[in-house]
């Protein structure tokens, strides 16, 4: 007999977690589609020469094969993000799109890195994309921000958003006089910010070659945090001047005049936040918890020039935001944030006091699951007491009582196991007070 183990990095949520988990799902799918975007669901297997367009990602793909017959080549792997995906689809089915293409893709996705805590090596991802062709207005740059929110705000969680502009950092970087092609490694250093401090940046920089005065300047701009218009006042007196900065200012006063109806402590403009290395061209997002600081990021993304350009010979501009929903979820569960009595959606358990019973209690659930309301019977004629401590443990919130009830008389007794309410009235009556909220 083997005892079983858990595999690490795969987890595996417990009914009244996972009940919370499908909340989740479909509030995000549900902000998703009132914003006009589209589901799309993409094979999670991709061929390998697919998954390693982008760059040496060796490490992170999962292999797939057969355990007979398998050579060390592989041919096919499991996707590591929903992106790459994403740009072979659109490449692939190109003449059948509507552009700009809205799409949104909830799935599990698989890297094969090592796990650490919070991070898992199969795990949900939910993204939101917009693919143009050619240009994509800046509209779609301040809606990403609004989604999100909007999604948190469903969700009952306080979340701070936070923005930039890779233009004004590369515009602010090259405006100092630092060469072009130094750019992307300094911006590899200030990324560390958070991580490291602003002191052991700005070491860094010195003896990567920086003057002192040179490094100090660097920094100057990534402190700079606040509404829009401050932020964007105050990264014009530090006196820079460079076409790629005003663009990429320009291009921050659009978006905050769009979200200047979204909460000032909620959106903030911040420079000091880079989003990677050389995807992100444009706007980019960062998305944390303030009550939940060593979090860190959980809904992140930007805006990039072509997101297809290895599969296809079109320039397709997009948008998008991913949120690393397991990340998320694993600290809310071990934070004891988000704690669910319920390990099933059922609202009603019809009790089943005797044999004599039983085709009443089938009519009933049969009511009350026509009306829309999750229920379940009762398995056989216990004692009563032992069916309402079954209701209770599994947080089934009501139980009802099906002794008076006819298919003329219609009268039940349900009662609300939380506050201990009791009531005797009509199935239909009950049916119908509970609708909305079913």
């Amino acid at each position: 007999m083997h005892k079983p183990t858990p595999i690490s990095g795969f987890p595996e949520w417990l009914p009244a977690q996972r009940l919370e988990e499908q909340r989740f799902l479909d509030t995000i799918r549900q902000v998703y589609e009132l914003y006009g975007y589209t589901s799309l669901e993409t094979s999670a297997v991709e061929r390998v020469e697919v998954l390693q367009a982008k760059g040496e990602v060796d490490k992170e793909i999962y292999g797939l094969g057969r355990l007979r017959g398998q050579t060390n080549r592989w041919e096919l792997a499991l996707h590591f993000d929903l992106t790459v995906p994403l740009a072979r689809y659109v490449a692939q089915n190109y003449g059948d799109l509507t552009f700009p293409f809205k799409r949104y893709q909830i799935q599990k996705v698989w890297r094969g890195e090592r796990p650490q805590e919070g991070r898992f090596r199969e795990f949900y991802q939910a993204d939101v994309d917009v693919i143009a062709e050619e240009r994509l207005p800046l509209h779609f740059d301040a809606e990403m921000p609004a989604l999100i929110h909007d999604l948190f705000q469903r969700l009952g969680i306080r979340a701070l958003l936070r923005l930039n502009n890779r233009k004004v950092l590369k515009g602010y970087y090259e405006g100092l006089g630092l060469a072009e092609e130094r750019v992307p490694e300094v911006l590899r250093e200030v990324d560390k910010l958070e991580k490291i401090g602003p002191d052991a940046v700005r070491r860094t920089l010195e003896e990567s070659g920086l003057d002192s005065t040179l490094a100090s300047r660097c920094l100057e701009l990534s402190a700079l945090k606040g509404t829009g218009p401050d932020v964007i006042r105050r990264a014009r007196a530090l006196g820079v001047r460079h076409p790629v900065l005003e663009e990429g200012l320009e291009e921050l006063a659009f978006v905050a005049t769009e979200l200047s109806h979204l909460p000032a402590d909620q959106v903030i403009f911040d420079l000091g936040i880079v989003r990677g290395l050389d995807y992100y061209t444009g706007t980019i997002y960062e998305t944390t918890l303030p009550e939940h600081p060593g979090l860190g990021s959980i809904c992140s993304g930007g805006r990039y020039e072509n997101l297809a350009s290895e599969f296809i010979n079109r320039k397709l501009p997009g948008v998008g935001i991913s949120i690393g929903l397991s990340r998320l979820l694993a600290h809310l569960f071990g934070s004891g944030t988000l704690a669910s009595t319920r390990q099933t959606p059922t609202e009603v358990l019809v009790l089943w006091p005797s044999a004599e019973l039983r085709q009443a209690c089938r009519d009933i659930a049969g009511r009350l699951r026509e009306a829309g309301v999750p229920t379940e019977i009762f398995h056989e004629p216990l004692a009563l007491k032992k069916q309402i401590r079954y209701a209770d443990r599994k947080g089934i919130p009501y139980v009802l009582f099906p002794y008076h009830w006819t298919p003329e008389e219609d009268l039940v007794e349900i009662k609300q196991l939380a506050s201990g309410e009791q009531e005797e009235l009509p199935l239909g009556t009950w049916c119908a007070r509970r609708r909305p909220s079913a």
